[in-house]
């Protein structure tokens, strides 16, 4: 059964919710150089918590998209990797990375263009277009 990302009662933005997701895409990357330990998944991914590393793990793993398996040694060691329905992912995801990291300045130079010259409908000294001052320029924000 095909969905419709454009249904709002599909399940398919559930999907697109998990791929979505910066960690999601993370971890797949991540995974998709080799299985991983926790620790080494989230040094190599850098800037997540615990808890929220742990959050989309569980969640992934419940998608289908990664195994989590637990090797009965003392310590326990348990090792992440992508099912083959996570691997299939990993195209569509290091084309989207790649061009991510091929157009960042270029994205990050717009931004500065729209933050400065008030594009959002308000300049950098608070005020709308037509002088007048904004919530939070004339201090209600």
């Amino acid at each position: 059964m095909r969905g419709d990302s454009f249904d709002p009662d599909c399940p398919t933005r559930l999907v697109l919710d998990r791929i979505g997701d910066k960690w999601s895409v993370l971890v797949v990357l991540a995974l998709s150089e080799r299985d991983h330990r926790f620790t080494e998944l989230r040094d190599r991914i850098g800037g997540v918590t615990a808890k929220v590393l742990t959050q989309t793990l569980r969640a992934m793993a419940r998608d289908g998209l990664l195994t989590r398996q637990v090797f009965a040694e003392v310590p326990p060691r348990v090792e992440y990797s992508l099912t083959p329905l996570g691997h299939s992912l990993v195209a569509p995801i290091m084309m989207i990375s790649d061009w991510a990291e091929e157009h960042v300045s270029a994205v990050m130079e717009a931004r500065d263009r729209h933050d400065g010259d008030g594009r959002d409908g308000h300049g950098q000294d608070g005020r709308t277009r037509d002088g007048r001052a904004t919530a939070a320029a004339a201090g209600r924000g």
